[in-house]
């Protein structure tokens, strides 16, 4: 469903209740009875889980599933798949950084890359209540598992020129890919870039920021609203994300929110970041509570800020914590409209 996705964020900056988006879609398999292989591989079970989620949460939006494997593995890249677990790249496609030259881009639409267009069609259709934002790599994140990381971080500093044609190639890729989920009719998109938060600030925005603004500049607009999720410790790289032109940010635990909300000017949303293994995996449901509510007292004078995991929920959650983190919201709401805990 086509919507204005500018006054859709307004309308979140103007609300008198906090909102939450939680990177949520993992936990959706266990509700609808699917395996994580079966939802990564196939765009109606993907779909199942995002619906699953839509029906038992109040999220203001969908999100299809943070899979980072998706498009390493349409240029080559060998991954692990498991039932339990959420694939990983095993081995990429380049032993050596001069080998970028070489790299041939994938079309969009080879490997996965074609199911999770379909996820993204599906719950458009279906769900028609709430945006739909599909979910891709970023650019340095991509050049990582097409090469190494280590050794791409390497190579920011020994062999700019080759690194750079790399992350050209994994941008060029990804602008056309952005480009079908928007055409599939989602209503923007988040680019995980979590490889940009080891980078120094210059070099994440040589590296990172300058090429994620081409996929920004080429897709976004009032219609198509694109969230820039970094999960590092970008605190001193805020000026180089903003540089990217994207409405969103969504941050990680390793940043403190209260520390970012004010380097985040009106206009634009900071969504985060209660830690989505520590706590709300790995904890209890008084635990979530509590980590919950800290974050949210912290941000309360920030109308910008909308509450959410600080990277993607993992699969095996327990459903008591995920209903723990939204009993906080509704909570926190109820005591800044009346004066009294709920």
């Amino acid at each position: 469903m086509k919507r204005n996705m500018r006054n859709w964020m307004y309308e979140i900056i103007n609300s008198t209740d906090r909102k939450a988006m939680p990177v949520l879609s993992f936990p959706g398999a266990e509700l609808a009875g699917i395996s994580i292989e079966d939802t990564v591989k196939s765009g109606e079970a993907q779909f199942r889980c995002i619906k699953a989620i839509a029906d038992k949460y109040p999220g203001i939006a969908n999100v299809t599933c943070m899979d980072l494997s998706v498009e390493a593995e349409a240029f080559g890249c060998r991954i692990h798949f498991s039932d339990n677990e959420v694939p990983t790249v095993t081995r990429g496609i380049i032993n050596d950084i001069s080998e970028a030259l070489n790299v041939k881009l994938p079309a969009v639409g080879d490997k996965r890359t074609s199911e999770y267009i379909h996820a993204t069609q599906l719950a458009v259709r279906n769900i028609p209540g709430t945006p739909t934002f599909a979910g891709m790599i970023g650019p340095f994140s991509l050049a990582g598992r097409l090469y190494d990381m280590t050794e791409m971080m390497i190579s920011t500093m020994t062999d700019e020129d080759d690194s750079l044609i790399l992350l050209q190639k994994c941008t060029d890729f990804l602008i056309e890919y952005a480009k079908a989920f928007r055409l599939a009719g989602a209503n923007g998109l988040i680019i995980a870039e979590p490889a940009a938060g080891l980078l120094s600030p210059d070099k994440c925005h040589e590296f990172s920021s300058v090429f994620v603004k081409q996929i920004v500049d080429t897709v976004q607009d009032e219609h198509f609203m694109v969230i820039l999720h970094n999960c590092g410790n970008t605190k001193n790289q805020i000026t180089s994300l903003l540089s990217t032109g994207a409405m969103g940010f969504h941050f990680g635990n390793a940043v403190k929110m209260e520390e970012i909300m004010p380097m985040i000017p009106w206009g634009r949303i900071a969504i985060g970041n209660i830690d989505p293994a520590g706590i709300i995996k790995n904890s209890d449901p008084e635990t979530v509570a509590e980590k919950t509510m800290e974050v949210l007292i912290k941000t309360a004078t920030y109308k910008n800020f909308v509450l959410s995991s600080g990277c993607d929920i993992p699969p095996g959650t327990p459903h008591e914590n995920i209903e723990s983190f939204y009993s906080q919201l509704d909570e926190f709401n109820e005591f800044a409209l009346t004066g009294e805990i709920a």
